[in-house]
């Protein structure tokens, strides 16, 4: 017993002894934290392209060795702000004048996706490194908030833990405090460039798979995967991001999804996705048809009830944000059926399709554009006018008839069918 006493007090003094060698070789390397601010802003603003700017920086040796950078902030129309870096190098590697972090924490940024477009236009910093290390281990964010092309913030917690290569081995982002709750993880099956996807949302799932693979003798990667959305509240789901949906109801279907590029940023760029979806029962939200046929356009406050709805539902990424398409839309309400396609990008939509009674027999066209929040209806000039023929000489049935006649007349005088009234 008294030979492990002994050993035990050689093993604590000589530990003692190596953290002592270990402060002071780090006291020897690190500088002040006046002069690492110096040294982080000027690799930073080499490495970027862009200027940026620190508070302060503290670090620490004990009991852990830490790095703590307050108030980051580029030099841009819309900053990107870090309220707090907190960083924790790799101690053996330190030594070796090497910095490799474990663990890297960053709460209460605003991230403008504007401006990080412009950081990724340059040169990507990471092009080239970690082939075979991990130069950060873990990465861990909290009240991060995205600011999207128009405007619109989205607050997100998350974390991700790199394998070599900066391959994601296991990653999470979820909004914090939301309801419904959102999560999205990421987790790698073994060392593949393949991972499992897990996402709740809107009080539904959208489970899955993506492959990353990179080009033979060259360095451009090919992101492709599929998702299956499944009980998807639509409303509740684009309200998780801040945005309003023009339909409510639970919605089922099919996602495929693929990018390409040389960089992280070139396949978030041309991130673009297909799905195929069905929603049975559904609402079309801030639009009333039976209005709008009652008051020829002028009035359409209100909601319309769908039988059901589907079609076919494209996004894709831009320098100037995402273009949603959607197209083969397919819905039934009462007694109407109806058709078409629309666009949405930059706040505002263009719509067209044909209001059709008795199972396409008798169709309509009609049309919205302008703003998502409050787009105009529109319909061919002959419209009313057959309308109007119709109910005189056969009310109901006859104010349909009427309607396809004058809706036809007008697109031939018109010329394309553009010439449209409110």
């Amino acid at each position: 017993m008294q030979v492990w006493k002994q050993w035990a007090l050689r093993f604590s003094v000589a530990a003692i002894t190596v953290l002592g060698l270990c402060a002071l070789a780090l006291a020897w390397w690190l500088p002040s934290g006046e002069e690492l601010a110096q040294r982080l802003t000027a690799e930073a603003n080499d490495k970027l392209g862009i200027e940026i700017s620190i508070g302060a920086v503290h670090w620490e040796l004990l009991p852990t060795p830490t790095i703590t950078i307050n108030t980051l902030r580029t030099h841009q129309a819309q900053p990107v702000v870090i309220g707090t870096l907190t960083a924790y190098p790799n101690l053996r590697m330190l030594l070796e004048r090497k910095l490799v972090l474990k663990r890297v924490v960053v709460e209460d940024a605003t991230i403008p996706r504007n401006s990080v477009q412009a950081l990724i236009n340059n040169p990507d910093p990471l092009q080239g490194e970690a082939q075979d290390g991990v130069p950060l281990e873990h990465l861990v964010f909290r009240n991060l908030t995205w600011i999207s092309y128009s405007g619109i913030a989205v607050d997100f917690d998350g974390e991700v833990e790199f394998d070599p290569r900066w391959r994601p081995r296991h990653a999470a982002l979820r909004r914090p405090g939301h309801t419904p709750p959102f999560t999205l993880t990421l987790t790698r099956q073994s060392d593949a460039d393949r991972w499992q996807t897990h996402m709740v949302v809107g009080g539904g799932t959208a489970h899955g798979h993506v492959v990353l693979k990179t080009t033979a003798g060259s360095a451009t990667m090919r992101l492709t995967g599929q998702l299956t959305p499944r009980s998807i509240e639509v409303a509740s789901a684009m309200n998780t991001f801040n945005r309003r949906s023009p339909v409510s109801g639970k919605a089922n279907g099919q996602t495929e999804l693929w990018a390409e590029g040389k960089s992280l940023g070139e396949l978030t760029r041309s991130l673009h996705t297909q799905t195929r979806f069905s929603v049975n029962p559904a609402t079309v939200l801030r639009f009333d048809l039976d209005k709008a046929i009652r008051t020829r356009g002028k009035e359409h406050d209100g909601q319309t009830a769908l039988q059901e709805l589907t079609g076919q539902l494209d996004t894709q990424n831009g320098a100037e944000g995402m273009r949603v398409t959607a197209t083969d839309i397919r819905a039934r309400a009462g007694q109407f059926t109806a058709t078409g396609k629309a666009m949405v990008y930059h706040g505002q939509i263009e719509a067209s399709g044909n209001l059709d009674l008795v199972e396409g027999a008798l169709g309509v066209p009609i049309a919205l554009s302008g703003p998502v929040q409050k787009p105009k209806v529109s319909v061919p000039p002959g419209f009313y006018a057959g309308a109007a023929i119709g109910t005189v000489l056969l009310p109901g049935i006859g104010t349909a008839i009427g309607a396809r006649i004058g809706g036809a007349i007008g697109e031939v005088f018109s010329g394309d069918g553009k010439n449209a009234t409110k």
